[in-house]
């Protein structure tokens, strides 16, 4: 008996192990995921929209990543339901036309993501990729104001001393920037820095304000997260074709929705598409400490690919500034300390993806229309 019970507790221990192994490894895959994706889909987007020649309409290319996401996400949902036509239509006609309200719901951070997504384009077309990696990261700042005017939750002390050094090094690093700006213009004489900054700092805006929005609507909600995006691509897609017809309506007729597209912009696109799905899938398996090192991390390797690819220049003022970026964003993902209320500690797990959800929404993080550009 006694035996049979020591047998079964090394069979117990030895299987622990081995999960425990296999989680540090898929801990390591995630963390060099997240980096190749949000390094990755930076640096791509600076390349193609730098390139000489034709240049492709980015409004067309953001109707491309939601139709895309939309058509994984259905074929996600008829694989769960085992090819089962009248059980899939079910599902979304209950989810999307039977509870409209529901859906409708999602109109409104569908639509301040399709502009987000439009400004990053915008913001990395006239901004040098690590300047924007660096920048970018002011989406945790508003997340994590957002979240303590709409939903009351409450930050530690070392989170607000992480936000300030955050501003801080955001701002030295547009200081160095604004020193630069006349030799990079003179490099790129269709690139406008200001634009650039108004683009990527409207673009934090809108996702702090819409990832707490979307965490308030998901509350009490019971629909699969592939359903929601669904929905959110549904609105998605719509509202970039109506800003693709504000903005480019004619030069699209004249010349092509794919016009311009090459092997690299479709790279691009599938990398919009696809990566946050990809990165929705292994986030799991990292938590808020790794998530932080992986932004800081991709930090550093965009800037040090941008020194090759687009010889930029980097100064002690900006190594200050990212350094500072770097070291807020890992502050910001540290556990709390014991005796932190649980809301303060629900805002870290949010914030520190720059994106807040519930429980269940922060496997959503990654989906959502925005870009995976550090989640």
């Amino acid at each position: 008996m006694t035996a049979g019970k020591n047998d079964a507790g090394a069979e117990d221990r030895a299987t622990n192990r081995n999960q425990s192994e296999v989680n540090r490894k898929l801990k390591y895959i995630s963390l060099a995921v997240l980096v190749v994706q949000n390094a990755s889909l930076i640096l791509s987007i600076r390349y193609v929209r730098t390139l000489p020649g034709d240049r492709f309409f980015t409004t067309s290319a953001v109707v491309m990543a939601e139709v895309l996401k939309v058509c994984t996400c259905l074929l996600i949902i008829l694989l769960q339901k085992r090819f089962s036509l009248k059980e899939t239509l079910h599902l979304l006609l209950d989810a999307i036309v039977f509870q409209y309200r529901d859906t409708l719901k999602l109109a409104i951070p569908s639509l301040i993501y399709t502009l987000q997504n439009n400004l990053q384009y915008v913001a990395i077309s006239n901004l040098p990729a690590a300047t924007f990696q660096v920048t970018y990261q002011l989406k945790i700042l508003t997340t994590a104001l957002f979240s303590v005017l709409m939903l009351r939750k409450s930050l530690s002390r070392v989170q607000w001393i992480s936000l300030l050094l955050l501003f801080a090094g955001v701002a030295i690093v547009q200081v160095q920037q604004e020193g630069n700006k006349e030799a990079s213009l003179a490099n790129s004489a269709n690139q406008n820095y200001m634009v650039g900054v108004v683009a990527v700092v409207i673009s934090c805006l809108s996702s702090g304000f819409a990832g707490v929005y979307f965490e308030k609507i998901l509350k009490g909600s019971s629909a699969s997260v592939w359903v929601r995006n669904v929905q959110l691509g549904i609105f998605g897609t719509a509202l970039g074709l109506l800003g693709l017809w504000w903005n480019d309506g004619a030069a699209v007729a004249e010349r092509g929705f794919l016009f311009g597209y090459t092997g690299m912009v479709w790279c691009v696109i599938f990398n919009q598409a696809f990566g946050g799905l990809l990165v929705a899938v292994v986030v799991k398996y990292a938590d808020n400490i790794l998530k932080g090192f992986a932004t800081s991390f991709s930090i550093i390797v965009s800037t040090v690919m941008s020194i090759y690819l687009f010889s930029f220049h980097v100064d002690l003022l900006f190594t200050a500034g990212a350094g500072l970026v770097i070291g807020a964003v890992y502050m910001y993902s540290l556990p709390k300390a014991p005796g932190s209320s649980p809301s303060s500690s629900s805002s870290s797990s949010s914030a520190s993806s720059a994106s807040p959800r519930t429980d269940r929404g922060v496997e959503m993080e990654a989906f959502l229309p925005k870009s995976v550009l550090v989640k």
